[in-house]
């Protein structure tokens, strides 16, 4: 066997991975700690594998993932449901994580996802002060309409824990504000996504922390990596409606509540959808078909690094 032929799938959990090898089937564990990432790391280093592939899980995988890629190791982290479905197409329908761990080695052999540079510590900061956010911000709806149907001591807790939420709410955002202003390339992305007609804060800093692609990709590339994308379902002579479906969650859900805004303040975008929309198409198409639209002038602002009122004018 080649060194440059062996493949390495990684099931994390809490305390241990479990690791397999393709081809060749062998598999072992080791626990999700200091000592041993160390001696995974070392191990992979004489195997020299030519991909490691890793599930996202709920951030478990972080540490074994910073340690592979710090020892120069080829590795990625996948969509679990482009796992689900490979497992699922190859009939293997069982699940254990010695299983798990070999769907993943038999996966990158299969598809060899692109390598990706990992976020730095910065980014990684980022990320986490946007998930906190937007924890905090579901938690306050949550409180709220609790609050409702709640009578005497209950309704006094819940406005004390609602408060209580915010004041954490602010903070984060403060931390996100001077975490973008210390950083003068992030500053100035900022700036530019929020010269955009449309564009907040909040989009901006969901796009900084989710979508480091922006402006690497083209226009259907990035398109199909938020979930934006309309795919065909023709099958001989039936045509299907196109729909999107997959992609970044956090991104769309931002990205939409943005295109709503720019609908009808963003002079380009809002021309855009009454003509779709006088053209019969329906609302929520040409709102998708909006939020399309602002993401590809996006990507083209951060590609050329052209504001708004520069790009608008030319």
């Amino acid at each position: 066997m080649k060194a440059s032929q062996v493949y390495i799938g990684i099931d994390a959990s809490a305390s241990s991975l479990e690791v397999a090898a393709h081809p060749g089937g062998e598999v072992w564990t080791v626990s999700n700690d200091g000592a041993g990432i160390s001696e995974l790391v070392e191990r992979l280093q004489a195997t020299r594998p030519a991909l490691v592939v890793l599930e996202s899980s709920g951030g478990v995988e972080l540490a074994v993932t910073g340690g592979l890629a710090a020892a120069g190791l080829p590795v990625v982290v996948v969509n679990p449901r482009q796992v689900r479905d490979f497992a699922r197409a190859t009939g293997r329908l069982a699940k254990t994580d010695a299983i798990d761990a070999r769907i993943l080695a038999r996966f990158a052999a299969a598809v060899q996802p692109e390598v990706r540079p990992l976020p730095d510590e910065s980014a990684q900061e980022l990320n986490a002060l946007a998930a906190r956010r937007r924890q905090l911000v579901e938690m306050v709806v949550a409180e709220k309409n609790r609050l409702r149907t709640a009578r005497g001591r209950v309704a006094r807790q819940i406005r004390e824990h609602i408060r209580w939420l915010e004041h954490c709410l602010e903070e984060v955002g403060q931390n996100l504000g001077n975490l973008i202003q210390a950083s003068p390339l992030w500053r100035a992305k900022d700036d530019l996504l929020q010269s955009t007609p449309g564009v907040g804060p909040v989009l901006s800093i969901t796009l900084l922390a989710n979508l480091p692609e922006l402006g690497k990709l083209d226009r259907r590339q990035i398109a199909a990596l938020v979930g934006i994308a309309p795919f065909n379902r023709d099958s001989g002579a039936f045509r299907g409606k196109r729909t999107v479906w997959g992609g970044r969650s956090k991104v769309r859900a931002a990205l939409y509540m943005a295109a709503l805004v720019a609908t009808r303040y963003n002079p380009v975008i809002q021309a855009f959808y009454h003509r779709l929309v006088a053209a019969g198409k329906p609302k929520k198409v040409a709102l998708t078909a909006c939020m399309r639209k602002l993401l590809t002038i996006l990507n083209a602002m951060m590609r050329h690094q052209t504001p708004w009122r520069i790009c608008s004018t030319s």
